[in-house]
């Protein structure tokens, strides 16, 4: 089960090249988005700014050893994080019902093993985080009952409201343009109607944020579209 028709964003952490292309044609011939970094400091720089859907994590990095990088990982929380080389299976705790890591055994870099267990990784997160809710400032969504409470309340949201709001929080952090937005709650023929959109985005803010003239979750990507953040 997906949330939106968005590709899975994955991040190669891989100080060898070789394996970096492999792991790219076989990540994108399975219809993922892939970035890569060559160590240890760069992939902590890409995670914490593009936060991926995965990563995959060589535990043999020139720069910092591996098991660092995944302590420091910790602190960026991606959806999964894979080593593929590991030779025995492990992971790290998880911080909350959103989040948990797992290293992949070196059977396991097999392209169809891989892919398996990535996208099995990736849909118990998403399961968990719907089944568990969202809580930002003083909202609370609960996604398998379809209520929002904000400081206790009740808030009352339309059925596109809220499917945006679920959009948005489901990938907290990453922009989600205007013609994606439209595309999943309007369909494809609303593509350029942005001024439905900019309606329901005053409308979402009005309702949940504490000054919807200078929103703190509800971020516009100027020209491009929106994004959650709860930093």
């Amino acid at each position: 089960m997906t949330t939106a028709p968005f590709p899975p964003e994955v991040l190669v952490i891989d100080d060898e090249v070789q394996i970096r292309r492999l792991l790219r044609l076989t990540l994108e011939g399975a219809g993922f988005r892939v970035r890569e970094a060559e160590d240890g400091n760069l992939g902590l720089v890409e995670a914490a700014t593009k936060r991926p859907d995965a990563i995959i994590l060589d535990l043999g990095l020139p720069d910092l050893p591996g098991i660092e990088v995944l302590k420091r990982l910790a602190g960026v929380e991606p959806a999964a994080c894979a080593h593929p080389f590991s030779p025995r299976p492990g992971g790290r705790q998880d911080r909350g019902p959103r989040r948990r890591g797992r290293r992949f055994s070196q059977q396991a870099l097999g392209g169809g093993e891989l892919l398996a267990r990535l996208r099995a990784m990736l849909r118990r997160v998403q399961t968990r985080e719907e089944e568990s809710g969202v809580s930002f400032g003083d909202v609370e969504i609960d996604f398998a009952r379809r209520v929002v409470m904000k400081a206790g309340t009740a808030v009352k949201l339309t059925p596109k409201e809220y499917g945006l709001l679920r959009l948005l929080v489901l990938h907290r952090g990453r922009v989600i343009t205007h013609r994606q937005i439209l595309r999943e709650l309007w369909g494809p023929k609303a593509e350029e109607q942005t001024q439905y959109l900019r309606v329901y985005m005053t409308h979402l803010r009005q309702k949940l944020e504490n000054d919807p003239t200078q929103p703190k979750f509800f971020r516009t990507e100027s020209g491009i579209g929106y994004r959650f953040s709860e930093e």
